[in-house]
């Protein structure tokens, strides 16, 4: 055959078929990567109308607009906390601490649940600011939480892990604001137990939770005295099995501990007693404990004083780091302030001449 090198299919004796050209196979790049789903942007007037209508998906977003290190985002926060601070103050703020492993997870979502079936709508916050470290322990609670995280009425939220504790803390105060007007009348504020996180959220809270351990052997000792005389009540968990007995003797130990202290300011004598987040155990116990003393504390006057002197503190707490970040992020300071340090450290002048320079400087800008 003279074509025997031609492609047979291609004489003319076959002329009356097709080669099709096969399937054209998809592109090895996702072809919807480009579209980056954008979330869509509100007004300061379209979220306090979304958030008093207690929508969920807007509070979560004003909750990361007040979150947020952009100035931008920054201005338009301020004026929808503003807007919606008239709807809030109806709700009951309870700090809930502990040690590591004390259970604080189990024993917030036992709470919580328990809260939300008696027809309460529950937010719980956290104040975290280890959370730029470890990457955030509430995260992790968040998924131990399963229980309450899809219970209808409970609205969960990590914390901010970006900046200092002051920060974080006052963003954690701006967001118990916005999730009063979204209709919540319970909102926990939990931190992790350790350190300065307490006193930032003693300044939020109306209520002040210690959850302890019992038979750790150094009960007393593992925790600060200055959380203790925070505290207006405090809980032994895990009292459930063999661990019965040292739960009752851990909270005789605690409450001649607390017999210690002066009688608080709000003339409440804190309470001492034990639950079993795990078991289900005197939840509701826990709860008498905190309602009890809000109608003490509302009936001597004590509540509304406290609240009082906490906004006080905050607008303190927001002119400090108002000044502190104008001053270092001054570019004109900065630029001073390396030529500073090197004659601090060469003993050419000291910290506090260096510091009042530099603070005159830019007084004078």
């Amino acid at each position: 055959m003279e074509d025997n090198h031609h492609h047979i299919e291609n004489s003319e004796e076959y002329i009356g078929l097709n080669v099709n050209s096969g399937v054209a196979q998809p592109p090895s790049v996702n072809p919807y990567m480009h579209k980056v789903v954008r979330r869509k942007k509100y007004s300061a007037a379209e979220y306090v109308e979304g958030i008093l209508k207690g929508d969920r998906s807007i509070l979560s977003q004003a909750v990361t607009l007040v979150e947020s290190l952009l100035p931008e985002h920054h201005a338009i926060a301020q004026e929808v906390i503003e807007k919606c601070l008239p709807y809030t103050g109806n709700s009951i703020r309870v700090g809930i601490t502990g040690v590591p492993g004390a259970g604080k997870s189990t024993f917030i979502e036992a709470l919580g649940v328990h809260l939300c079936g008696e027809g309460h709508k529950l937010a719980v916050l956290a104040i975290d600011p280890s959370s730029e470290r470890s990457k955030g322990s509430i995260l992790g609670d968040k998924t131990r939480m399963e229980a309450l995280s899809v219970t209808k009425n409970a609205f969960i939220r990590p914390s901010p892990s970006a900046g200092s504790l002051g920060g974080v803390a006052r963003k954690t105060r701006e967001s118990i604001v916005l999730c009063e007007a979204a209709g919540f009348d319970t909102i926990f504020v939990e931190t992790v137990g350790v350190g300065q996180s307490e006193t930032a959220m003693h300044s939020m809270v109306d209520f002040f939770l210690l959850i302890q351990l019992a038979g750790t052997g150094d009960e007393l000792q593992g925790i600060k005295r200055g959380i203790m005389e925070m505290a207006d009540g405090i809980t032994i968990n895990k009292c459930d099995g063999n661990n019965v007995e040292k739960a009752q003797l851990a909270k005789a130990q605690f409450q001649n501990a607390l017999h210690l202290f002066p009688l608080p300011e709000s003339g409440w004598t804190p309470q001492v007693n034990t639950c079993s987040a795990f078991e289900n155990i005197n939840i509701d116990g826990v709860w008498k404990m905190v309602t009890d003393y809000i109608a003490f504390t509302k009936a001597n006057g004590y509540f509304d004083y406290k609240r009082r002197q906490q906004s006080k503190y905050w607008m303190y707490e927001t002119i400090d780091e108002y000044l502190k970040t104008s001053f270092y992020n001054n570019e004109e300071v900065q630029k001073r302030m390396a030529a500073y340090e090197t004659l601090v450290n060469n003993n050419e002048m000291t910290s506090f001449a260096a510091a009042h320079k530099l603070i005159d400087f830019y007084n004078s800008l």
